[in-house]
């Protein structure tokens, strides 16, 4: 081999040795840096209060109750650091690794300590697990999951529609059992009562079907009874239910999506009451699907229509909306399902936004049920004449028109 070329051979291994050591250094510093799971980096894009600012409802002077803080979408909005590998190929490729990213979330559901928020991603057929504490996002494969709910030993509860089926995982993933029965029509979401041990799985079968309900089944899969006094609008009827929730007392509530309304049942299935109607008014619904309760009892109607949360009171007063139709961190594009954390920590399937908005409940204790809506109004103008970045479209995207 010619000398000149050996000294050229030995010249560029011996920079490319220096740069990939001088890239897995970098990598090593910043694996090696502590930080607190629930703050991010003040210099990423991912910082949300770069991101959101004050986006708040209602606006001063109303006390604020409902505060944006984060988006959920891929590792990038967890302040994910490039490995040493991936920082090595982008200094010869040019090109930052592709992250996994939410295509189309029908349905959220937390941990118990805030941790892991799951999503389903009906378009790319996979859950996606935010683990905020180590700051990555695993995908675990489901055949076009659709609702998911959570045990008291987090295994992951998840519909999977076109097949008929409840398939239960455990926390690291493994099949532990699946769940299939001839009740099961056309099942969307889910949701379980732990104290009781049961399963409701909301199924609004198909337009030609009379069979729109919930079906409830113990946490083995074995069928209770049935919810709903069949299709239609009569009080306890249900016309397409599409997502469901209980709360302490055992009580179920159920979005009755063409309906246009909230019915509640009693724990034997007695029909209860009905929250909202069809209608262009604050606290009534377009096409209302999540729903979800907080720390305090208060129901939480995420509206796919109108794109915004609405809130009620046990007594099915309209407290608040938030959100809005938009695409401006905090706004909403036709949201899905809603969950809700034990600190009152709100998370929206972001449907046409690709993404899982979140906020937070904040100024808000026992007895603030009974918010009136003379404030709410007054709150609504207020936010109607302010320009912000996001008010421009907020305000009348956020009521019903």
């Amino acid at each position: 081999m010619p000398r000149n070329f050996r000294n050229a051979y030995g010249v560029t291994f011996g920079l490319l040795a220096v740069i990939v050591s001088l890239v897995l250094a970098s990598g090593a510093r910043a694996a090696q840096k502590k930080q607190d799971p629930h703050k991010r980096d003040s210099t990423s894009q991912a910082n949300p209060q770069a991101q959101f600012g004050d986006l708040m409802w209602p606006e001063a002077p109303m006390t604020p109750r409902i505060k944006v803080v984060d988006v959920l979408a891929s590792e990038a909005d967890l302040g994910r650091k490039m490995t040493a590998r991936e920082s090595f190929m982008k200094f010869l490729t040019g090109a930052k690794p592709q992250l996994p990213h939410i295509y189309q979330p029908r349905d959220v559901a937390v941990s118990d300590d805030g941790m892991r928020v799951y999503a389903s991603d009906f378009g790319e057929s996979a859950i996606f697990i935010f683990d905020l504490e180590k700051r990555k996002v695993r995908t675990m494969p489901s055949e076009h999951p659709f609702g998911l709910a959570l045990d008291a030993q987090e295994n992951l509860y998840v519909v999977e529609q076109e097949s008929k089926r409840i398939v239960v995982f455990d926390p690291q993933g493994n099949k532990l059992r699946t769940i299939t029965n001839e009740q099961l029509i056309r099942p969307t979401d889910i949701t379980i009562d732990r104290e009781r041990q049961l399963l409701y799985v909301a199924d609004p079968a198909k337009s030609v079907s009379a069979d729109h309900s919930v079906k409830v089944f113990t946490l083995e899969g074995k069928f209770v009874r049935r919810i709903g006094n069949g299709k239609g609008d009569c009080k306890g009827c249900l016309f397409f239910p599409t997502y469901v929730a209980t709360d302490k007392q055992g009580n179920v509530y159920v979005t009755s999506t063409l309906n246009s309304r909230v019915d509640v049942f009693n724990i034997a299935g007695d029909y209860l009451k009905t929250i909202g109607e069809r209608g262009t008014g604050f606290g009534m619904f377009d096409k209302p699907k999540g729903i979800a309760l907080d720390s305090f009892g208060n129901i939480y109607v995420a509206d796919s229509g109108w794109s915004n949360v609405q809130i009620f009171n046990q007594k099915g007063e309209v407290l608040l909306f938030f959100g809005g139709r938009g695409d401006f961190p905090g706004l909403l594009k036709n949201p899905t399902g809603i969950a809700i954390d034990r600190d009152n920590k709100i998370y929206v399937a972001d449907y046409l936004n690709y993404r899982v908005t979140v906020y937070q409940l904040i100024n808000t204790k026992v007895g603030d049920g009974d918010m009136t809506l003379p404030p709410l109004r007054e709150a609504i103008e207020k936010t109607a004449t302010k320009e912000t970045p996001a008010n421009s479209h907020r305000a009348s995207a956020s009521a019903p028109q």
